[in-house]
């Protein structure tokens, strides 16, 4: 059961930029270089070359398993694999971040590598082994948030008499657009460091949290936030001035922010009309989709298995039903990097078409 601890004014520290992990030295055995690692390894030689983050999949014999994130990734030498001179032991200076995990190393792991950005990453190519990959690291310390002029409802207030019986519980942050609605949410620590008369002055206070949680937006997300404080979008197209990152933080607020009562049951069949213009990267055709189903600021999945499971029923709009895609060049020739397929068959854009057919969708491509 929810209950309301109170209510704030502001939030010092909602925005906070990463802080980069530090930087080690790691060796990719028996590597098979592909995109861009391949034209960084064929270009001129410099000092150090630059890959951007570059994700590692572990992969058992099924399935991947664990997800790592080189941050910043440069290449620093490389030399023929001594065990195949078609291969290459590549030397690379990164940051190491571990995304995720579903079960421990397999006995014989693999390993694919994909780089670019990511919301759009393509293959890089693969590797036998991942020296230094797997050593222990610290956690990084937390990252505090000043509460500004909170109204304390009962619960916050035992929490400030007895700050030590809460340190390990979290709460919902929920943040209101200029309206009043919940425009969205972030989980934040409610272990409290301190708590003082407030600078707004009257009975209200202000709060430090030690954690202020580790899913806030970036400061370069502000201004996103700030359309969307005024009230949930109501035109299309208003995600297209932004870059793939600020796609992505768009996507975000329509994951975690308004919500429209969803009909019962879902609507099919009829023709929707996807404009096709601007989507020149994977947040942008999700996007551009989710309008087109269900209108502007609308979630309809923000990658390829969030947007299965929304075909499959449930979120507005459930097949059979056609789809016209306008201008769908454009993500055909901006995805045609963009592989996700293990075996490297189909675009990103060739996945989402399949995808669509193999539900029950007709997409008429123009």
């Amino acid at each position: 059961m929810e209950r309301l601890w109170g209510r704030c004014a502001g939030a010092e520290g909602l925005f906070v930029d990463p802080v980069p992990p530090p930087r080690e030295v790691l060796t990719l055995r028996g590597c098979s270089p592909d995109g861009l690692l391949s034209d960084v390894l064929a270009g001129p030689h410099a000092p150090s070359r630059g890959l951007g983050d570059v994700c590692v999949e572990v992969w058992d014999d099924e399935q991947p398993v664990q997800w790592w994130t080189l941050v910043d990734a440069v290449v620093v030498a490389h030399q023929p694999y001594p065990a195949d001179p078609a291969r290459y032991d590549i030397v690379l200076g990164a940051g190491v971040r571990n995304e995720e995990s579903f079960f421990g190393l397999p006995t014989a792991p693999r390993f694919e590598l994909f780089a670019g950005t990511t919301t759009a990453a393509a293959s890089a190519g693969r590797c036998s082994a991942v020296d230094g990959l797997f050593e222990p690291r610290a956690d990084p310390a937390p990252v505090p948030m000043e509460l500004i002029g909170c109204e304390p409802a009962e619960p916050l207030l035992a929490a400030l008499r007895r700050p030590r019986r809460w340190e390990r519980d979290r709460a919902h942050l929920l943040v209101l657009d200029r309206h009043g609605a919940v425009m969205t949410s972030r989980t934040v620590g409610l272990a409290i460091t301190g708590a003082r008369p407030s600078v707004l002055g009257g009975t209200l206070i202000d709060i430090t949290l030690t954690d202020g949680g580790d899913d806030r937006p970036s400061s370069a997300a502000r201004p996103i936030w700030e359309k969307w404080y005024q009230g949930p979008p109501t035109k299309p197209n208003m995600w297209a001035p932004y870059d793939a990152q600020g796609r992505a933080d768009w996507l975000d607020l329509t994951t975690r922010g308004w919500r429209v009562p969803v009909p019962r049951p879902d609507r099919s069949g009829g023709e929707h009309t996807l404009d096709g213009r601007f989507v020149t990267d994977v947040p942008g055709l999700h996007c551009a989709i989710a309008e087109a189903l269900l209108g502007p600021g609308r979630y309809f999945g923000r990658e390829w298995n969030a947007f299965k499971d929304c075909l499959g029923g449930g979120f507005g709009v459930a097949p059979p039903f056609t789809l016209t895609w306008h201008d769908s060049e454009v993500a055909r020739r901006a995805l045609a990097g963009v592989v996700e397929d293990p075996q490297g068959r189909l675009s990103y854009f060739e996945e989402i078409v399949q995808l669509l057919e193999q539900c029950g969708v007709t997409v008429v491509l123009r």
